[in-house]
Parts: structure tokens; sequence; C-alpha cells
């Protein structure tokens, strides 16, 4: 049995058990939100390791952080979260944080600005995948005592050099500024590990909901804290299901079994529309799908063969038919909507000039490993390319996996190409352009696994010092220019192959209102859902 036979019998097996599982079901109470995603991506649950999709999505739920985007109203800029308030220095280094009164952990402990500090010192010291989040400002497992510290009721942070106001609340809002509670997290710590072992399934945080339970692969379970800063959701239970196939979901949504369905296909997304108990809701979001070629094959390290991958994509023909209404093209790593995104696509499928970039390039034919997640959409990208990619002579053979699997042979460097996504971490050009376009140190001792160019073992060259310059550059219209440079050569040189950002479709029960899977800024917010 081949490798897609073996998935489609899966699958099928999969709808079996997901209907079986579900038969007690009637419909959903009015107190609880029920939710059919892809979560096979979850590692870890610690905010300081966290660096996956639906890991965000349980984060921004079970942990507060000092400031937070609302995604319901982003034009209202940073909201006050467990910082009350916040002042800068003149020289524009420092910020000083005055925390809430009040606020207390799930736990029951208070939330001080000492929880503040150690929980973004601890994400420094481990230096787990995103803590270049916070190392960029110059944070070191050395200075972190003195650069972020409390004092009483406030926390300072304070950067090697000065950075825009906004650049530095942009990165406080993403997962790893999810602040834990230091006294139940140190009374869990084993081998010096600071709670890292049992942070992974547990949580010790002040979010609007508790973790009641996580099954790898299964589901993810949470209920209301009632004390919560902001009020006590109305949804006091909330359940996402790991449902794999879009047919799968959308059996249980006409249902009644579920409320929202995340991972829809164009084809059932149609067919729930004329549904009049079901609504479509569409939010473009920062999520970028892409192939990255490594460094480590020394044919894919031509920059002519860089080159010919980018016109061996049917962007138009896959964004027509099965991408249909969830993806636009988009060939640069800004999204659409960031600040200095462009919207230059130059690439189309052109095999003849493909063909002679390969020549060119001394590649008559070429036999390579491509990693893809068990994801339809992903699934059928990917026998897409290995059609096109075929008719310039070059043989690509797909390996399925789980998330977790193929990113971690992708984090490892141990993939020919690489098939995926990738979301911003905060709302700043930054986020794409630090990791795409930066790569100070491309040794494998490096290990500097937060960062794509460094997975595909590429060295950008000057891109890497541009990426710095433009990070402190203060004047708005400039750095503009400056992202928007960077990504022009970029596009010409890189290794990437980006092809489409995604429009994300979530098709729910009529009666739920105000949810949000967070824009192209942020995760998805449970604790302002009603019915």
């Amino acid at each position: 049995m081949n490798m897609m036979n073996r998935l489609l019998c899966s699958a099928a097996l999969g709808l079996t058990a997901s209907v079986t599982a579900v038969t007690a079901f009637a419909e959903t109470p009015a107190n609880m939100l029920v939710i059919a995603n892809r979560i096979d991506d979850v590692t870890t649950l610690d905010p300081a390791e966290s660096f996956e999709f639906a890991g965000s999505d349980i984060s921004r739920n079970v942990y507060s952080r000092l400031v937070y985007l609302d995604p319901m109203d982003l034009s209202a800029g940073y909201q006050a979260g467990l910082a009350e308030s916040w002042d800068v220095s003149e020289d524009g280094k420092t910020i000083t944080f005055t925390m809430r009164e009040g606020v207390t952990f799930q736990s029951g402990n208070p939330v001080r600005a000492e929880d503040a500090a150690f929980s973004l010192q601890r994400a420094v010291i481990l230096n787990k995948t995103p803590a270049f989040i916070l190392t960029q400002f110059g944070f070191t497992p050395e200075n972190v005592a003195e650069t972020i510290k409390a004092d009483g009721n406030t926390l300072s942070i304070t950067t090697d050099k000065k950075y825009a106001t906004s650049f530095v609340l942009n990165c406080l809002t993403a997962t790893i500024g999810g602040i834990v509670d230091k006294e139940l997290v140190m009374a869990n710590e084993v081998d010096g590990d600071m709670g890292n072992t049992w942070l992974k399934t547990n949580v010790a945080g002040s979010g609007p909901y508790k973790l009641d339970s996580w099954k790898p692969n299964e589901s993810v379970t949470m209920s209301a804290y009632e004390d919560f800063y902001g009020g006590a959701p109305e949804m006091k239970r909330v359940i996402v299901r790991h449902v794999l196939e879009s047919a799968s979901q959308r059996l249980l949504l006409e249902r009644g079994d579920i409320d929202i369905a995340r991972n829809l296909n164009p084809e059932d997304i149609a067919g729930v529309s004329d549904n009049a108990d079901i609504k479509v809701v569409d939010e473009l979001k920062g999520r970028l799908m892409y192939l990255a070629l490594s460094g480590k094959n020394p044919e894919l390290s031509k920059p002519e063969v860089r080159q010919a991958f980018k016109y061996l994509v049917d962007y138009e023909g896959m964004q027509n038919s099965f991408l249909k209404g969830q993806y636009t093209i988009h060939q640069n790593f800004l999204p659409a909507t960031y600040l200095g995104a462009s919207d230059e696509n130059p690439f189309s499928l052109d095999i003849e000039k493909a063909k002679a970039l390969l020549a060119e390039a001394g590649v008559e034919s070429l036999e390579i490993e491509v990693g893809v997640r068990e994801a339809q959409e992903r699934i059928e990208i990917a026998q897409s390319l290995q059609n096109t990619l075929a008719q310039a002579g070059i043989k690509m053979n797909i390996t399925l996996g789980t998330a977790t699997q193929i990113l971690g042979r992708y984090r490892a460097r141990d993939l020919d190409v690489y098939l995926g996504a990738w979301g911003p971490d905060y709302p700043d050009p930054q986020t794409n352009a630090g990791t795409f376009a930066y790569n100070p140190d491309n040794s494998d001792e490096a290990n500097a696994t937060g960062l794509l160019a460094w997975r595909t073992a590429w060295n950008p060259g000057d891109l890497t010092d541009k990426v710095a310059e433009a990070v402190t550059e203060t004047d708005r219209d400039m750095r503009i220019k400056m992202y928007q440079d960077i990504q022009a050569e970029f596009r010409e040189t890189s290794p990437f192959t980006i092809m489409f950002q995604q429009i994300e479709q979530s098709a729910m029960q009529d009666n739920v209102m105000n949810f949000s899977t967070g824009q192209a800024v942020t995760a998805a917010a449970y604790w302002q859902v009603t019915k």
C-alpha cells in the first residue's frame, strides 16, 4: 500500500472514529464552545517554548500578557493587560510598566511585577526556539537580572539601543510574552529546568481560561477562570477537537455537534453556505504558505535552481481551484496589511524558463524529498508541485507526517525541501524579516531553530545587516522603504518560494458571535465569544 493510499484509509477510519465519538452529542450547550481544528502541531504549552499555530491559540486564552491587541478592534492599538500603564525613558531605551492591582493567577497567587520579570528572564535563560523575539533587544542570560527587573509594583526593561516603542510592545504581545506564576512554576522545577518539563503539559497562567486537559492529537479542554481580571467569559467551557479531515468537520458542524469548523476546504465551504443555520466568516491571516530549499543539498543551494523553483509553481491554477477563496497569491515574506508589505508578485508558472535556469546551473535531473504535514490543502499543493517539477526533470518524493514529525526534521536541517506555513509572531515587520532574511550565524552549532534562514542553512549575506538596520529605523516612511527593498532582494536570491497568504474561512453556527481567529496579527480569542 503506497503512502497516499495509507493516508486515504486513515482519513476514512478517522471519519468513522469522529462520528462514533460524537454520537452522544445532540447540540452544544449554550455556555459551551466546541471547535474542530487541526491541533497536531502542539508540542508544548510552555509560553517560553511554544512556537506553533494551535499552541498560540491555547496560550492566548490561558495566559495574560503585559499588553495585548484586540482582534475585534485593531484600531484601538495596544490594550492594557497585566500592565495598566507604561512610561518610556528620555533615551528611549527603558520602558517601565506599572502592574495592574488585584490580579490573581489561576492558582490563587497574586500577579506581581516579580512574576513578570521572572517570566521574561526565564524565556531568555531557557533560550528555546522563540527566544530570539526577546534576545534581539540585547537580553542575554548573563544580563537579564539587570536589564529586566522588578521594583515593587513596577517592571522595567532596558534594551541595548533605542527601538521604536511600538516594536518592543509588539514583541511583548507574542506567545513568549505570557506571564507565568513564579511560585507555582519553581515549585515544579526539576534539575534546574525552571519548570520547563512541567509547563510542557501544565499551565500557570492568569488568562480567561484554565486548562482542564490536553490530549495530544486529540483534544484540548478549558474551563472559564471566574476571577479573570477582564471578567468571567460567557463560554464556561471550551473544547477544541483535533479533526483532520474537512469532510469530518463539515459533518460534525451540520449535525450541530460542534459550533465552529476551522478547516473546511472550498468545496465544503460552498456546501455549508446554503445552510441557513451556518455562517462563514472570512479573515485575512498573516499566515504564508511557502517552500524552503535546503542549502545542505548542493544542487538546491545553486542560485539558478532556487530561481527555477519559483517558476515551477502553478500559482493561479491552485488559487483558482482547490485553494479558491482560502489563499491568495502572495510572493513576499511580509503579509498584506503589515507595515512595509509589498504587492509585487513577479513569478508565474513558466516551465521553459525553469528548464533554462536548471540547464544554466548544470542540473539535468534531480531527485529530492519534500516534507509535508498531513493536511489536505498542503498535500494537494505538494501534488501540484510534484507534477510541475516533473515537467522540468525534477523528481520530488513526498514524505507525509504529523506536524510535529515534519517540523522536527525541518528544524534539524534534515529535509531537502519543506512545504509548510509560517505565521507572524507579533504585529511588526521585523517578525518575518528577522526570520526569513536574518541569520548571523549559519553554523550547525548555532542551533537557531527560530530563524527560517538558519533552518534552510542559508547565509543571507548583506540582508542580515539590512534587517538589523531596518529594525532600529524610527522614521516610518524610511522603514517601509527599507523592508520593501529587502523583500525585492530576497525574492530574487533566497531559497524560499513564498506562494500564498491565507484567508481563513471559519464556518460556524449562526448563533456564535464575536469569534475571531486573530486576523493577521494574533491568535484566536475564545473569551469574547457569546451565543
